[in-house]
């Protein structure tokens, strides 16, 4: 093939709508994921492993996280659509000030379908090897990692939903 042909091929690759292409990359094999604990509104120490058996949407935000509070809508959107017994979405907030600023977030934003979580240091953050906000990872039924993003994204769009539904669809195959 010749390069300007290759060139081409990237050129409308990019030039694509966004919001035609799946939000989060894949990985071509699933990745182990470390997770340190984290708490949930209720003051329950979490993990991960706490979530085995449901495909989740972790998104790592804050609420002094501009894209982080422009896409929350859209993850509560995601959870009041698809969230169940097979899919979950776990906005993990880094808020130091603890979950009163994120309850208070919830409350004037308007999301009603979204649990509260919050890591209340860096550890989640270094063992998610997340190196900005927001970054959102898929993890599988088993919880290893099946893709990951780094920046905001619509996570309502049909192409989210399509994506996140076929992860879910994989246990009935």
């Amino acid at each position: 093939m010749r390069r300007r042909d290759v060139l081409a091929g990237v050129l409308a690759l990019a030039a694509s709508p966004a919001s035609a292409r799946p939000p989060i990359p894949n990985h071509g094999t699933p990745r182990d994921l470390l997770s340190s604990p984290f708490v949930d509104g209720d003051g329950r120490n979490l993990t991960l492993a706490d979530f085995e058996g449901r495909v989740v949407l972790l998104n790592i935000w804050a609420t002094w996280c501009p894209p982080c509070r422009e896409e929350m809508p859209t993850l509560d959107a995601l959870q009041a659509r698809l969230g169940g017994s097979d899919f979950h979405v776990l906005p993990l907030s880094i808020d130091r000030a603890g979950l009163e600023p994120v309850r208070r977030f919830y409350r004037e934003t308007g999301i009603r379908n979204l649990d509260l979580y919050i890591a209340g240091d860096t550890r989640a953050m270094l063992a998610l090897a997340v190196v900005g906000l927001p970054t959102t990872i898929l993890i599988d039924r088993i919880g290893r990692e099946r893709g990951r993003l780094a920046g905001p994204a619509e996570w309502n769009s049909p192409e989210a939903v399509a994506q996140i539904s076929a992860l879910i669809d994989e246990r009935k195959q």
